[in-house]
């Protein structure tokens, strides 16, 4: 099924993070040197939040947001357009707000904020009542700069959100939210900020809180995110649903709220119950985290076009290759590491989703070589693959950290990673170097073969063992 498409509107801010080496301490006073940083330049705000349900969903987004005519709006309008997200844009009379970390190691040192003072926001026009009247679907991601308070914004919001489900993520400096929504997305710490009389941090607490909130709002549901603790979800008057996060060791958090955000909206206007929706982000977030948060996405989306480096994305109707070609390209133009793994990935489990999560983590993009039906036929014998080729693409591009599927016709990817030259090939724990026969492809470019940790007792062959034991009863 098609994915539904979905509007954001919001405050866009440019992020930019400043990577170097901290090698040492500066002469004059105790604080690291940082050594030849790299700017990289992404997202935030609502534009984030529109950024990943587009390019991590595959969603059609619309953002509706207010954009400056300075260099950073510049900059932002093209990485928008790099990510495919349509943009109306109500204009600011102000400076683009930037967000700047310093960074060594993969470590924050410093963060810096320009134009924290907002400008004035122009009026709804008609192109975005059209998107808003049209939408199935609306996520505000809301930053507090004065998208969400403007009138004919609200009462755009106010007259379709009885018809679509409507996901406000609120600001402390923002206006509450539109009565009526069906999921309110504040963090622990606003929540506390929203719902000061309730004392207390424990879950009680934290479910109190959410009460107050959903009948101030008139919300359907609210959903406080608790970090790496998962969600805690609020409908009516019955118990809590609390959905616990996976581990997601050494990540970056940054921009995780976001994504749960633009995830629990996606999965609403696909047709999801509120629990599934909040279930369905939190998996989202805590992946998004452990690939490096919005970080990531900066690199996969690279230097923004017109910048003299870069490049666009795919064009529609390209082929597998061509996409992962393109995908390939704009990663390493910001910098970031490829990586490829491969498989026939039939009948997907648990031992699988983990390999692919942990692959994903070590770069930028991940692109999975997958064996086609007759590959898998001439590995494994007559009776395989169980899953049609077009059904094992489909499940893999449906998860998060695929970020794309090339299938091959020879027993081994060694033509398809010939062709995309990945720095990083990553394989299971079943495997040892020695038995990876991309491994000396990869050495001729300078490419490094990996072997993941392996989940004991996941197969595809033992699922069809126990399914064979148990219809012998």
């Amino acid at each position: 099924m098609d994915k539904a498409p979905l509007v954001v509107v919001g405050d866009a801010l440019l992020d930019l993070d400043l990577d170097g080496r901290a090698e040492r301490l500066a002469p004059d006073a105790p604080v690291p040197v940082v050594d030849d940083p790299t700017e990289r330049p992404r997202p935030g705000g609502a534009a984030l939040a529109a950024t990943l349900a587009a390019v991590l969903d595959r969603r059609e987004v619309t953002l509706v947001t207010a954009l400056a005519r300075d260099e950073p709006g510049a900059t932002l309008r093209r990485l928008l357009e790099l990510a495919g997200v349509a943009v109306v844009d109500l204009g600011l009379a102000g400076p683009t707000a930037e967000k700047i970390r310093v960074r060594a190691d993969g470590r924050s040192l410093l963060r810096l904020d320009r134009g924290s003072r907002p400008g004035g926001v122009g009026p709804l026009g008609d192109a975005g009542r059209r998107a808003i009247a049209g939408a199935t679907a609306v996520l505000v991601a809301d930053y507090g700069r004065g998208v969400a308070a403007e009138p004919g914004v609200r009462a755009a919001l106010a007259e379709r959100h009885a018809r679509v489900p409507l996901v406000w993520d609120p600001h402390p400096k923002g206006p509450d939210p539109i009565p009526g929504a069906r999921l309110a997305t504040p963090n622990r710490t606003e929540a506390a900020r929203f719902a000061a009389q309730v004392a207390g941090d424990d879950l009680a607490a934290v479910t109190a809180r959410a009460r107050v909130l959903a009948g101030r709002w008139r919300a359907a549901g609210v959903a406080v995110t608790l970090g790496p603790s998962g969600a805690l979800l609020v409908q009516d008057d019955g118990a809590p649903l609390v959905v616990p996060a996976g581990a997601a060791p050494g990540g970056d958090p940054c921009g995780a709220g976001d994504r749960f955000a633009s995830a629990a909206a996606g999965l609403l206007a696909d047709g999801a119950l509120p629990s599934e929706a909040v279930a369905g982000a939190v998996a989202a977030a805590t992946a998004f985290v452990a690939a490096n948060g919005a970080a990531a996405v900066g690199r996969q989306l690279g230097p923004p076009a017109g910048s003299g480096e870069g490049a666009a994305p795919a064009p529609a109707g390209a082929t597998a290759i061509e996409r992962a070609e393109a995908l390939v390209e704009r990663a390493r133009a910001g910098g970031g590491t490829v990586v490829a793994t491969g498989g026939c990935f039939d009948l997907l489990h648990a031992g699988h989703v983990a390999t692919l999560r942990a692959a994903r983590a070590l770069g930028a993009c991940l692109v999975v070589c997958l064996n086609s039906d007759d590959s898998v036929r001439r590995l494994k014998g007559q009776g395989r693959p169980l899953v049609p080729e077009a059904d094992r693409v489909a499940v893999l591009e449906a998860l998060d950290c695929v970020d794309v599927v090339v299938p091959f016709a020879e027993r081994t990817p060694e033509a398809v990673l010939a062709r995309l030259r990945p720095d990083v090939f990553a394989k299971g724990g079943d495997y040892t170097l020695a038995g990876i026969p991309e491994a000396a492809v990869l050495a001729t470019w300078g490419g490094q073969a990996v072997i993941l940790p392996y989940l004991e007792g996941r197969s595809t062959t033992k699922l069809m063992e126990e399914v064979a034991r148990r219809d012998s009863r």
